[in-house]
C-alpha cells in the first residue's frame, strides 16, 4: 500500500504533530508500506529518510508561531509528488494551506483521504491582537476553518475520545473514529541503567533535589506559567521545575521567573534532543503538563512509559492519563494554588513513585505505537475497500474519567 502523509510540520521539528508524523510514516515503512511525507520547509527537496520519501516544500517561515511555515507555491509541487508516487491513500493531518492543496488533487484523482486533526483555536489565538475580547466568536471562526477543509474527507481521526466527541459537538458528520497517537515503548521504557546524577547534570538539574520535568513547545497556550506560578507558592527549596523545549514564549517565562524570584528553583533546558528524551525522564521524578487544549498528549505518554509519575491539568483528553492518586493526580486547570497542593503532595508521597511510575506503565500500554500503526492500517485497507460506512477500528483504551477520577481524592 502506498500513503501520502501530509502536514504543516515534520522532522526534525519535536512538536507533538511532527513527532506523531514521524512514528506513523516510519512505522508503516516498518510494516512493508511505501510511505511519502509532504511538508513545508525553507527549501524544496526530496530525500530518502529511515525508508521513508520526504517531500519538501519551500516555504516562508512563521517562527512567531510555534517555528512553523507557510508554503505559499505549492500546487505544482503537490502535482508532481501525486504523479510521481501515485498514492492509495492520502493522510492529511491539519487544514492549512499545503493540506487544501494536497486535499484537491485527491479529489480530482479519486484518491481515498483521512485526516487526523491535532488542532485547537487556542495554538493561534495568543498570536492574535485582541483575541481575548472576542474569544467566542473568534474560536467559531477558527472552527470553521478546519471544519470547512475535514467535512471532504472520508474518514476523520482524533487522538483521545474527548477530542473525537469535541468535533461531534462541533457538527462534524464524517465518520469519526479515536486514535491514539500512540508511543514507542520499545524506545521509551524505564532505564535502571542511567546516570541519573550525571544525565542532571548535563542539562543544569539538582542532583539533589526533587525534579519535576515538562517537555514541549514552549507556548502561552501550553500554560508553563501556571507551572512557575504554583513553584512560587510552593516555596521550596527542596523543588526544581525543568522546562525543556522551546518556543515564542521562553522570554516571557524567564522573565515572569525572575518577577517571582524562582531563583535556580526553575531550570530552562532548551530543546532535548529526541534521541536522549527517554535518558532525561528516566533521570527526574515526576512529569508535569499544565496546557488546557490537549487532545492526548504525546510527551505525557512518552513520560509514561518511562516509568514517572504525571501531574497533570484537569483539562480536555489529559484526566484520560490519569487515575488519581494511582499514577499521579489532577490538578484544576489554571490554578497555581491548586497546582501547588498537588506538587506538595507529590513530595510528600516520594515513597510511592515507583509504585506510582509502574501504574503509569500499566496505562500506557493501550498506547503502543504497534497498536496505533494497526489501527491506521486497518482504516486505510477499509477505506481502500470502499467501505459504504467504515466501521470503528478497535480502539486504544484511552480512558475515561471513571470512578478513579470521579472521586477525586481529598485536598493535600
Amino acid at each position: 500500500m502506498r500513503v501520502l502523509i501530509a502536514g504543516t510540520t515534520y522532522h526534525p521539528a519535536l512538536n507533538g504533530q511532527a513527532v506523531f508524523m514521524v512514528n506513523l510514516a516510519e512505522g508503516l515503512v516498518g510494516r512493508g508500506h511505501e510511505v511519502a511525507v509532504l511538508f513545508p520547509d525553507a527549501h524544496s527537496y526530496s530525500e530518502i529518510r529511515n525508508g521513508v520519501q520526504m517531500e519538501a516544500v519551500g516555504s516562508v517561515s512563521l517562527g512567531f508561531i510555534h517555528g512553523e511555515s507557510y508554503a505559499p507555491f505549492i500546487f505544482t509541487k503537490v502535482r508532481r509528488v501525486f504523479d510521481s508516487f501515485q498514492p492509495d491513500v492520502v493522510h492529511i493531518q491539519d487544514h492549512y494551506p499545503l493540506s487544501v492543496a494536497v486535499v484537491r488533487q485527491a479529489r480530482r484523482r479519486g484518491i481515498p483521504l483521512i485526516g487526523t486533526n491535532h488542532y485547537s483555536p487556542a495554538s493561534l489565538e495568543p498570536y492574535i491582537p485582541g483575541s481575548a475580547w472576542i474569544k467566542s466568536l473568534l474560536d467559531r471562526i477558527l472552527w470553521e476553518w478546519m471544519l470547512r477543509l475535514f467535512r471532504r474527507l472520508d474518514c476523520v481521526t482524533a487522538p483521545s475520545p474527548a477530542a473525537v466527541n469535541l468535533l461531534r459537538e462541533l457538527g462534524l458528520r464524517v465518520p469519526l473514529h479515536a486514535v491514539s497517537c500512540g508511543t514507542d515503548l520499545d524506545r521509551f521504557r524505564l532505564d535502571p541503567s542511567v546516570d541519573r546524577t550525571t544525565c542532571r547534570l548535563q542539562y543544569g538539574l539538582d542532583p539533589r533535589r526533587k525534579i519535576f520535568l515538562y517537555v514541549g513547545r514552549v507556548d502561552q497556550e501550553k500554560r508553563i506559567d501556571v507551572l512557575l506560578r504554583a513553584l512560587h507558592e510552593l516555596r521550596r527549596d527542596d523543588v526544581q521545575l525543568a522546562i525543556a523545549g522551546q518556543g515564542a514564549d521562553v522570554g516571557p517565562l524567564q522573565r515572569l521567573a525572575q518577577e517571582l524570584q524562582l531563583g535556580d528553583t526553575v531550570r530552562f533546558t532548551g530543546p532535548v534532543r529526541n534521541e536522549e528524551l527517554n535518558r532525561l525522564l528516566n533521570s527526574v521524578d515526576v512529569f508535569t503538563m499544565a496546557g488546557e487544549a490537549e487532545s492526548l498528549s504525546i510527551a505525557s505518554l512518552e513520560a509514561m512509559a518511562s516509568g514517572r509519575p504525571v501531574l497533570l491539568a484537569d483539562a480536555f483528553a489529559l484526566p484520560q492519563l490519569v487515575a488519581q492518586g494511582v499514577n499521579g493526580y489532577l490538578f484544576k486547570s489554571g490554578d497555581p494554588r491548586d497546582a501547588a497542593l498537588y506538587m506538595e503532595r507529590m513530595v510528600s508521597e516520594s515513597d510511592r513513585w515507583i509504585e506510582m511510575g509502574r501504574a503509569s506503565m500499566d496505562l500506557v500500554k493501550p498506547h503502543s505505537l504497534d497498536h496505533t500503526l494497526e489501527q491506521y492500517t486497518t482504516l486505510y485497507v477499509q477505506l481502500l475497500e470502499g467501505a459504504p460506512a467504515l466501521k470503528p477500528a478497535s480502539g486504544a483504551a484511552v480512558g475515561n474519567r471513571g470512578p478513579e477520577i470521579a472521586h477525586r481524592s481529598g485536598r493535600p
